[in-house]
């Protein structure tokens, strides 16, 4: 499949577009930093990391618009204290002048992660981003549990890099955000990249809490070896959770196009029903339509 086909694929299963739950925009430093890092991604994960859609913002929206993608969040995360804060306004002010862009937003574990999370969510902010690999912070923190809170009692999601994957944090793996899970049992929380490579375990979340959900970002392309291919057992899981499997991609941070994504998932076999829900009916239910 190309990008050109994209649009013909999606139509054939009947749907208005696609729903991304896992797309990137940032403040061009913030995401020229990212660029810089994947640039250098034989060093840290030992594989070339071509940015593939590596141009200005307004062509990766219009790349998105051809794509047929309807709906998708601005994820941006700190990796220090004094960032988060910031970019939670700026996501805010890019998706009021932006349509299609989900108000978006992020923390840290500090002091003031509560105060700026709870102005967030008054302010309309319709998704967060925890990146617990990225920020190297233990999710249990203390400074975390009245936005846990916050969050589990507004219905607000949060995209979370739980997972090991591509590289091992200190407070990665299903065990510290499990906690999280357990302390807030009605959190909605979408594990990115379905948790990999610890999937079936993060798929046990999904079975153990009604409002956790996994993302389909990176799983099935082959491209990072870090990022294990799924057994029979998992995508038979991933089948019987169709209700509960959103579509991810990364977008624009992917070394190949977005059609190899969608091709992954057609690859597991698991039927058109499923492939209709996880790319737009289980976004547009917890997302609201676009």
């Amino acid at each position: 499949m190309r990008d050109e086909d994209v649009a013909s694929w999606w139509q054939a299963l009947g749907l208005p577009g696609l729903i991304d739950i896992h797309v990137h925009f940032m403040p061009t430093p913030v995401m020229n930093a990212v660029w810089r890092y994947l640039d250098d991604a034989l060093e840290h994960y030992g594989i070339d990391w071509p940015v593939y859609y590596r141009t200005s913002t307004q062509e990766r929206l219009a790349t998105l618009r051809r794509l047929g993608v309807r709906s998708f969040p601005a994820l941006l995360y700190p990796h220090k204290p004094g960032m988060a804060e910031s970019l939670c306004v700026w996501a805010r002010e890019f998706a009021a002048r932006t349509p299609g862009v989900l108000p978006t937003g992020t923390f840290f574990p500090e002091p003031s992660a509560a105060r700026y999370v709870r102005e967030a969510l008054d302010e309309g902010t319709r998704i967060f981003k925890a990146h617990v690999q990225v920020g190297g912070y233990d999710p249990r923190d203390a400074l975390l549990a009245q936005v846990w809170g916050m969050l589990a009692e507004a219905g607000t999601p949060v995209v979370v890099h739980s997972g090991s994957g591509p590289r091992p944090g200190n407070h990665t793996g299903p065990g510290p955000f499990g906690e999280v899970l357990a302390a807030h049992p009605r959190l909605t929380a979408v594990i990115a990249h379905c948790g990999a490579p610890d999937y079936a375990a993060h798929l046990d979340l999904v079975g153990r809490y009604p409002n956790v959900y996994v993302d389909t970002t990176m799983v099935g392309t082959g491209y990072v070896p870090a990022l294990p291919p799924l057994g029979a057992d998992v995508l038979e899981r991933l089948g019987d959770a169709q209700d509960r499997v959103l579509l991810g991609t990364d977008f624009p941070n992917i070394p190949y196009p977005y059609a190899h994504q969608l091709a992954a998932l057609e690859q597991f076999d698991l039927g058109a029903d499923w492939l209709r829900a996880v790319c737009w009916h289980n976004g547009a239910r917890l997302l609201g339509d676009p």
